[in-house]
């Protein structure tokens, strides 16, 4: 019989009579530690220094909790990640609490984390400090990245509580040294969801291109307390100056101002900001991102807003200055004036040679008219004695005379004269020009015969051609036949 014990080795494995261990599947070893170690460690906290953090892009979280001797593997599962009240970064030392259990699939345990929370203030000022390196290696709290308070702000955003003794404080300091416009988006300053709120609320005043919908300006009342919705409260205007505030409290509670969502939407707003978070000895890293900080919200009142009456004495004493500065500028120019008035000449020596020649040009002008009137009449008196009726009824018989003659050379010249003693005159058709040779009334063939009493057409059929010293004798038929 085979020796249970033996260390011989045996090719296949046989039940060996006395061992009462049965061959168990991997699958049931794990189940078994899986139950043996979660019904053990079913409750369970654990310190450690957080290594290799992850988050999924399902929300969930992976990490390592580490000391000097041990490691040990993490999950949180996306609704206990949402909950936490601080972001979780390598090295920060922390509190776990959740239950242990096992994950087959790599036959490793590790700890389900159901809260964690940071291990005391020295863990938060690590973690603190861990972050606001990071962000000054990023240039956020770069001086040369501040933007200038605007002097005398129309309207002024406030991302604070709406119920908080901060807002009235705000309002009541406002109303005291500079009445402004001012713009209160609500919001929580401590707590689960803060930093969320908080860095939404400063992005949406940014957002703001003018008057859209959005959070509800403020009014106080008479103690400095928000009254309700103010005037206007449909048509919201961009603020031209934030003030994120918040009243004093342990780390814990400015936590939210620490977290580095607030931080980025603060030196990302293009609006200047004031950060008056907590109490004069408390800094939180929204001070250093903003444009400005305060030690208190009512400073940071203070600080947007000028105080009117000191602005109206200014304003005046200005104008005082102004009105005199013109009012020298003036006298100035009088006496300037003045004095350049004594060295002109007087007027009565500017325009006496003037009025001389004046005088002396309108008597020549006298002088010269009667001579002239004189010498007119003379003409006239000249021209009328060659204008009496004998002189000018002989000048008529002479014209007329004159007037005689030419006519009868007139008529004399007449063509149309002759034909009163029997002669006729040819002209040409059509036309009508005077012909006074065969030739052209050859050349015409259709003539027409003027006579003393009227005209006859005719026809020039062949002419009688006279020679010197001999006459062609033209037949009856070929002479001028009449139309």
């Amino acid at each position: 019989m085979p020796d249970p014990f033996s260390d011989e080795a045996r090719l296949v494995a046989e039940d060996v009579p006395g061992d009462n261990a049965l061959a168990l599947s991997v699958g049931e070893l794990s189940g078994r530690l899986k139950r043996m170690v979660e019904g053990e460690f079913g409750h369970v906290r654990l310190r450690g220094e957080i290594s290799g953090y992850k988050r999924a892009t399902s929300g969930h979280v992976y990490l390592a909790l580490k000391d000097e001797t041990a490691v040990i593997d993490g999950v949180m599962w996306k609704g206990s990640a949402n909950a936490l009240a601080f972001a979780p970064r390598d090295g920060v030392e922390v509190i776990a609490t959740g239950r242990l259990t096992t994950y087959p699939g790599r036959s490793k345990y590790q700890i389900v984390i159901e809260r964690m929370e940071l291990a005391g203030a020295g863990a938060l000022m690590a973690l603190l400090e861990k972050l606001k390196a990071q962000l000054t290696g990023e240039g956020l709290f770069d001086p040369a990245r501040k933007k200038p308070l605007p002097y005398l702000p129309r309207v002024i955003g406030v991302v604070t509580s709406p119920t908080g003794a901060v807002i009235r404080d705000i309002l009541h300091r406002l109303e005291d040294r500079c009445p402004t416009h001012v713009v209160v988006w609500p919001v929580k300053v401590q707590g689960e969801g803060a930093a969320a709120e908080v860095a939404a609320a400063i992005r949406g005043f940014d957002a703001l291109p003018g008057t859209p919908a959005g959070p509800v300006p403020m009014t106080s009342d008479a103690h400095g307390a928000p009254a309700g919705p103010g005037p206007g409260a449909g048509s919201v205007p961009r603020p031209d100056l934030i003030i994120v505030a918040r009243g004093g409290g342990s780390i814990e509670d400015l936590w939210a101002f620490n977290e580095e969502v607030v931080v980025r939407a603060v030196a990302a707003c293009s609006i200047p900001i004031i950060s008056a978070v907590g109490h004069e000895t408390d800094t939180t890293l929204c001070d250093y991102a903003a444009d400005r900080r305060a030690p208190t919200p009512t400073a940071a009142a203070e600080i947007a807003v000028p105080v009117l009456a000191d602005l109206r004495h200014t304003v005046a004493t200005h104008a005082a200055r102004t009105q005199r500065c013109a009012n020298r500028y003036v006298e100035r120019g009088r006496e300037r004036l003045t004095a350049l008035t004594r060295l002109l000449p007087r007027r009565d020596a500017l325009l006496g040679p003037q009025r001389q020649r004046a005088d002396e040009a309108g008597a020549r002008l006298d002088r010269g008219l009667s001579a002239r009137v004189t010498g007119a009449r003379g003409h006239l008196a000249h021209a009328a004695g060659a204008l009496r009726p004998a002189v000018l009824a002989r000048q008529l018989d002479t014209a007329r005379g004159r007037l005689d003659a030419t006519w009868r050379l007139v008529q004399s010249l007449n063509p149309d004269r002759v034909l009163e003693r029997g002669y006729a005159r040819v002209t040409a058709r059509p036309g009508g020009e005077t012909l006074s040779a065969a030739a052209a009334a050859r050349a015409a063939g259709a003539v027409t015969l003027h006579f003393r009493d009227g005209m006859v057409d005719a026809r020039v059929e062949r002419a009688r051609v006279e020679r010197e010293g001999a006459r062609t004798y033209v037949p009856p038929a070929e002479q001028p036949t009449l139309l």
